[in-house]
């Protein structure tokens, strides 16, 4: 059994435990380091211990995938708070040069992400000042970046100047700081890769736009990876907690000598040429990053595919998944999901392995689509499933769990991370996180509940037990073996599934 070291994103499932049960059952074995040294949301993970973890264990594996961010500053949030220097973060970095010294036989692929700058306020995952000025800051980094390509309009001039003479200017001195010293970060990380000590490389881009902070370091990213002449073993595209999944399905595909065939189908003409929520280009663009990125390949037709992915995309106009009640031409005209579950059932009928990208609401499955899958009685049969978060986010999912179906067909464990993702992404994601939430009194709120095992989860347990034997028990029975919330938040939820045949 080959193993492989993984360093997360962070401890929350989607990056700590999704990529361990992928590969359950499977020739080879995800070795992760203990949770009680990745820190707790805006508490950083023991840095001193990460490093001496990584170190200690990359004598034992056959290879390795690396968060940058765990590794640099301890997580994705404690990389938009710290106030280490440049010196201190590049010499966190370079322990992947002592190992590959080391150990020059062992594969390293890594990911390092470009800050993100949400347009909104709020300092749940930023720091403190965010929460009064943060869409101040993110619409100064947009007027500022279109003040530089010729095209702010007057309006928006206006209001740039109102900015400028309102804004803090120490938090935003600190703010933009801090995007530098992470800009070099990223920049460190290029040569790396250039020097072969990182044979693949990510740059993802959390929670990306066409415009602002983001857009121009993605800019002097892009540039940096063009001078290196690295553009084949490094991509950047929109993602976050998805990349983990994405570099073990191509670490995986790569001992195995395979480069998965691919067929790409929409649920509408147009749906891969709209930018989704939180995104900042092309949905086609980017899946096909996404597959590449995985180890497989797009082809032209479904004859020479081996898996078929099927996107679940409206026509136009992208929406959240809580307000997937309200009537739109764009989902219920002109976009035809009957096709879309027929095609599924198609392919599988041709002994192709399906896999399901529902990207057709921001944070949450497409409950039309579930009604859909069972009415054909599909549930368990297609390969993979995924619908939450941001599109990158589903499709950096359900891509790795098609690829592991197809490398190693006819695992309980894939059943299992199927019905996981249906609780989650249909149950809690669409149904149950709007419907407590609706519920919670003081002092209880949205960004902080009674714990990570209190009584909101167990409002939360009873129900999704309720919408699973709505919504999905009937051929197979959904049990959940474990449940409680990562961050103590609604956000999302740590949830684990069992999916047995009914006697």
């Amino acid at each position: 059994m080959r193993k492989i070291a993984v360093l997360p994103l962070d401890e929350r499932p989607c990056n700590y435990q999704f990529n361990q049960l992928l590969v359950k059952g499977t020739p080879y074995e995800v070795v992760a380091p203990e949770l009680s040294i990745l820190g707790d949301k805006k508490m950083k993970g023991d840095l001193d211990k990460i490093n001496a973890w990584v170190k200690e264990v990359a004598k034992d594996v056959d290879g390795m995938v690396i968060a940058v961010d765990t590794l640099v500053y301890g997580g994705i949030v404690p990389s938009r708070l710290h106030h280490d220097s440049i010196e201190t973060l590049i010499d966190r970095l370079n322990v992947l040069k002592e190992i590959k010294d080391t150990y020059p036989n062992i594969k390293i692929y890594a990911y390092n992400l470009i800050m993100r700058n949400p347009k909104y306020s709020s300092a749940d995952e930023e720091p403190d000042y965010y929460e009064y000025m943060g869409r101040e800051i993110h619409l100064y980094g947009v007027y500022q970046h279109k003040q530089q390509l010729g095209i702010l309009s007057a309006e928006e001039e206006i209001h740039f100047n109102e900015i400028k003479q309102s804004i803090n200017q120490e938090n935003l001195y600190d703010y933009i700081v801090r995007r530098d010293k992470n800009i070099a970060v990223n920049l460190a990380f290029l040569k790396l890769v250039e020097e072969g000590i990182i044979e693949f490389g990510i740059v993802p881009q959390d929670d990306s736009s066409p415009y602002g902070l983001t857009a121009t370091d993605q800019i002097r990213v892009r540039k940096a990876i063009k001078d290196l002449n690295i553009e084949l073993t490094c991509y950047m595209y929109p993602g976050a907690d998805e990349v983990t999944n994405v570099l073990l399905a191509r670490m995986i595909n790569n001992y195995e000598n395979k480069q998965p065939l691919v067929y790409l189908h929409y649920a509408s003409i147009t749906g891969g040429m709209q930018i989704p929520l939180y995104e900042d280009r092309l949905l086609n663009e980017t899946i096909k990053y996404q597959v590449l990125a995985a180890g497989g390949i797009l082809v032209s037709s479904m004859q020479e595919a081996e898996l078929v992915l099927l996107v679940n995309v409206p026509a136009t106009g992208m929406v959240e998944a809580p307000r997937q009640n309200e009537p739109r031409l764009s989902y219920d005209a002109d976009r035809n999901l009957i096709e879309y579950v027929e095609f599924a059932n198609y392919a599988l009928n041709k002994g192709k392995k399906v896999i399901i990208g529902d990207v057709a609401y921001g944070n949450g499955g497409d409950l039309n689509l579930l009604k859909l899958l069972r009415q054909k009685g599909l549930l368990m049969k297609i390969s993979a499933y995924a619908g939450w978060n941001t599109s990158s986010n589903t499709l950096g999912t359900c891509i790795p769990q098609g690829m592991f179906d197809f490398l190693f067909p006819n695992r309980k464990e894939n059943l299992d991370f199927l019905g996981l993702r249906y609780v989650e992404d249909f149950g809690y994601c669409s149904v149950v996180r709007s419907k407590v939430s609706k519920t919670l009194v003081e002092p209880n709120n949205y960004f902080l509940i009674d714990g990570k095992h209190g009584l909101v989860v167990e409002q939360i347990k009873n129900e999704l037990n309720a919408f699973i034997e709505k919504e999905l028990n009937g051929e197979y029975i959904f049990t959940i073996t474990d449940i409680y919330s990562p961050w103590n938040r609604m956000f999302e939820t740590g949830l684990l599934v069992k999916v047995n045949e009914k006697n």
